[in-house]
C-alpha cells in the first residue's frame, strides 16, 4: 500500500522558504519603528529630568533645559560674547569635523595600502602585523604627548593622531580580505592572463570590498572618538576643545552639549557611511 504525499501549494511552498528570513527580519513597518525610537527617546529624557531633579546638583548632572540654554548661548551672540571661546557651537564642531575628515582619509589610505602589501606577501605580514596590532592597543593619549614633542602644538600633532588611530582597523580589514579572496575566482583571473596585480584590483579588492569597508567604518569610529584627546591641546576653536576646556571650569552643561554634538554629528556620518555602503555593494549579504 502506497500513500502519495500531495505536493504543497506555491503559496505554501513561498512561506514554508520566506519563514526563517521573515524571522530574523526586525518586526513592523517604517512606522512602528520611528513610534519606537521616538518613546524610547522620550523615556531616556525623562529618566534624565527625573534625575536631575533628584539629584539637584548641576555640577554633576545638568538638567536639559540647562543644556538647551547652553545650546543657544553657544551658537549666538550674547552680551558681546561670541559663543563659547569666541566662536560659535557650529564652528567648533566644523573644525573638528575638518581634522576628522583629514585625519580619517589619511589613516584609511595608508591603511589600504598597508593592507594589501600584508595580505600579499607573507613575510611583510609576519613583520608588520605586530606592529599594527601594538599601535592599535594604544590609548591615542598614550602616543599624543610624543607627537607634541616632534610636531609642536599646531594642527600637525592632532592631524597626526587622528591618522595613526584610523590606519589599523583598515590595515587588519583589507589584509584579511585580500587573504580571504575567492581561490577559484584568482585563479580564473591569472587562466586569463591577469598579472598579480591586475588580480588585486580587478578580482581581490572588490570581492573583499564588504570586509574592507566595515574596517572604514571602524576607523572613522576611532578617528572620531579621538578628536577630544587630539584636541586636549590648543584645541580651541574645536568641539572635542570646548568639551576639555569647559570640564576644566567645571562646565558640565557645556560638557554634555559638547558630547551631544559629537554623538550626533557621528549618528550623521555613519549613517552617509551605511548609505555609500549600500550603493557601492549591493552585492553585500547575498550568495
Amino acid at each position: 500500500m502506497t500513500t502519495s504525499v500531495a505536493p504543497a501549494p506555491p503559496a505554501e511552498r513561498a512561506n514554508a522558504v520566506a519563514g526563517p528570513a521573515s524571522a530574523l527580519a526586525p518586526g513592523g513597518g517604517l512606522r512602528r519603528r520611528i513610534a519606537l525610537r521616538l518613546l524610547a527617546l522620550l523615556a531616556l529624557y525623562l529618566l534624565w529630568e527625573v534625575t536631575a531633579r533628584v539629584m539637584r546638583n548641576p555640577t554633576f548632572i545638568p538638567s536639559p533645559s540647562a543644556v538647551w540654554d547652553q545650546l543657544i548661548t553657544t551658537s549666538t551672540v550674547h552680551d558681546g560674547v561670541r559663543g563659547y571661546s569666541g566662536h560659535l557651537l557650529i564652528e567648533h564642531l566644523g573644525v573638528s569635523l575638518r581634522r576628522i575628515l583629514i585625519g580619517s582619509v589619511i589613516g584609511i589610505a595608508g591603511g589600504l595600502v598597508l593592507g594589501v602589501l600584508m595580505g600579499t606577501i607573507g613575510w611583510l605580514r609576519v613583520v608588520t602585523e605586530p606592529v599594527v596590532t601594538f599601535i592599535r592597543a594604544l590609548p591615542p593619549l598614550a602616543y599624543f604627548s610624543l607627537f607634541i614633542i616632534w610636531f609642536g602644538i599646531d594642527e600637525t600633532p592632532k592631524l597626526w593622531l587622528l591618522s595613526i588611530a584610523a590606519l589599523p582597523p583598515v590595515a587588519v580589514a583589507t589584509a584579511t580580505a585580500v587573504q580571504g579572496a575567492p581561490t577559484g575566482l584568482v585563479e580564473a583571473a591569472r587562466a586569463l592572463g591577469a598579472g598579480r596585480w591586475q588580480t588585486i584590483r580587478d578580482v581581490v579588492l572588490p570581492a573583499g570590498l564588504p570586509e574592507i569597508f566595515t574596517g572604514i567604518r571602524l576607523a572613522v569610529g576611532v578617528a572620531y572618538s579621538s578628536v577630544v584627546a587630539a584636541e586636549t591641546i590648543n584645541g580651541v576653536p574645536g568641539i572635542g576643545g570646548m568639551v576639555r576646556d569647559a570640564q576644566r571650569y567645571s562646565q558640565t552643561d557645556v560638557v554634555v552639549l559638547g558630547l551631544f554634538a559629537i554623538g550626533l554629528s557621528g549618528l550623521l556620518i555613519d549613517a552617509l557611511l551605511r548609505i555609500a555602503e549600500n550603493r557601492l555593494i549591493p552585492w553585500r549579504g547575498r550568495s
